[in-house]
């Protein structure tokens, strides 16, 4: 069976900056699925109304969705599970009562505590905010895989600190996190899909910018780190790669030898 090779979406393959994956990222996917399982293994949702082009455009072989929650082959769902309801109503209470702007997106719908700080990240991080926000205690009676916090890492240690079964990478520009339950992970989900397609984690490749990912780069048995990664994140990869901007993925392909240029 082919080995997978697994992309982090988010400035990994996405450029935040243009909003686009690289010209050199797409020809490198394009090569790669000639002698590869392409794998997804990402803090989004792939499904959800914001990811969806997205996943068009990458086409992988399979998704590992929110950080380990949900798993996918094409459209057959192999894992999926949710945070509890006694959990939701505890984090949301937290957060409301610390003054955190935490919640999560579900469709096209974005369901948060203090949404005015999410419009203000996405004004500054895209230019622009498209979010509809419904009521966020409507969570109490949905599936939630996970959720993520908007902020700075005061905020995310604050609730690492109270909810010993979370934890919290943050995100790359440290103005936000996943806030996962610790039992999942993208490394869990990327083993179960060696375990589907009958392949090994030590045959495996993954790419990653972020704290989230750090978890996946060690389990598998090259784990390469882009040039705008967190340091933490360079420190446990096997390689590290120029910068998603300076054609990262490509670059780091062809070193491999998993591409020809």
């Amino acid at each position: 069976m082919k080995p997978i090779v697994s992309f982090d979406m988010d400035m990994t393959l996405l450029d935040h900056e243009t909003f686009q994956i690289p010209a050199s990222a797409s020809e490198a996917l394009r090569k790669l699925k000639e002698n590869y399982i392409i794998v997804l293994a990402t803090g989004r949702d792939m499904d959800s109304h914001y990811s969806a082009n997205l996943k068009n455009l990458v086409k992988a072989d399979a998704i590992v969705h929110a950080n380990g929650t949900k798993v996918t082959v094409g459209d057959k769902v192999i894992y999926k599970t949710h945070m509890g309801t006694e959990l939701k109503h505890r984090l949301l209470t937290f957060a409301q009562d610390h003054d955190l702007s935490v919640g999560v997106t579900i469709g096209d719908e974005d369901y948060y505590i203090h949404p005015e700080r999410v419009t203000q990240f996405d004004e500054e991080r895209w230019g622009e905010c498209g979010r509809r926000y419904v009521d966020v205690w409507k969570l109490m009676d949905m599936e939630v895989p996970s959720m993520c916090y908007i902020g700075g890492p005061e905020g995310a240690a604050l609730i690492e600190r109270a909810f010993s079964e979370l934890r919290l990478p943050l995100f790359a520009g440290l103005m936000g996190a996943d806030i996962i339950e610790k039992r999942n992970s993208k490394a869990k989900g990327l083993k179960m899909l060696c375990d589907y397609f009958g392949t090994t984690m030590e045959e495996a490749y993954a790419f990653g910018d972020s704290m989230n990912d750090y978890e996946i780069i060690q389990a598998v048995g090259t784990g390469i780190a882009m040039g705008n990664a967190n340091p933490r994140l360079k420190e446990v990869a096997d390689y590290v790669t120029s910068r998603i901007n300076d054609d990262g993925i490509y670059k780091a392909c062809v070193h491999l030898g998993l591409i020809q240029e």
